[in-house]
């Protein structure tokens, strides 16, 4: 029964992937696409709710593909935080390389609003989060808990901006094997852990814990 519904699932995943890039488009309904490929239309909810979250699910799919590629990686396991996510970036990178012209038919629908392209991507951000968190990323220590906590989800909001400035990057890169996304890749995080790491921040933080201190605003 187990194999059965791995089974069904990845032939709604390849038949629907298969089908857009043959036709440029998703299927008209999800009546349609079912009849065309053997199934009931109920069959098809048992698994997904409508194509977008197809959509979505795909990328999750690129990201645990990711990390089964990066956990077989001794010196991914045993490197630190900027090297992890080097790692992450360019293994993630060549998984969306294999599959560009779906990638970038999903995530250039013309026909879209751009809120409605990222909720394709919302799943991939609570994955890649959950990723960041674990990577231990040194930052500074207010002694402030809740302050700590604000950096800590605002490194993480923007490392994945950064992510999404990579992928739109990399789908309008025109360079062999896509090597200024690589460069991109390269200086972005080198620059963000320059930044998170920075002694004139520090410095600007502590002199704001001061002014908040001795102006009353503490409660």
């Amino acid at each position: 029964m187990a194999k059965k519904e791995i089974d069904t699932r990845q032939v709604i995943l390849d038949k629907y992937m298969d089908y857009v890039l043959m036709n440029s488009e998703a299927p008209k309904s999800v009546y349609a696409f079912a009849k065309e490929n053997g199934m009931k239309e109920a069959e098809f909810y048992v698994y997904f709710s409508s194509f977008g979250s197809i959509d979505a699910h795909i990328f999750t799919l690129f990201f645990e593909n990711t990390m089964t590629l990066l956990a077989k990686d001794e010196a991914f396991l045993e490197g630190d935080a900027k090297h992890k996510l080097l790692s992450f970036y360019f293994t993630f990178f060549e998984i969306l390389t294999a599959n560009r012209s779906f990638v970038i038919h999903i995530l250039n629908n013309k026909d879209e609003s751009k809120l409605k392209t990222m909720n394709k991507l919302k799943d991939l951000k609570k994955e890649f989060i959950q990723f960041v968190h674990t990577l231990d990323i040194e930052k500074l220590d207010l002694k402030m808990e809740k302050a700590n906590k604000m950096i800590e989800k605002s490194i993480s909001e923007a490392i994945f901006g950064q992510l999404i400035l990579l992928i739109k990057f990399w789908m309008n890169d025109t360079s062999p094997a896509f090597e200024k996304t690589d460069v991109l890749i390269e200086k972005s995080v080198q620059a963000g852990f320059e930044m998170i790491n920075t002694k004139p921040l520090e410095s600007i933080i502590d002199l704001g814990k001061f002014l908040w201190k001795e102006h009353g605003f503490k409660k």
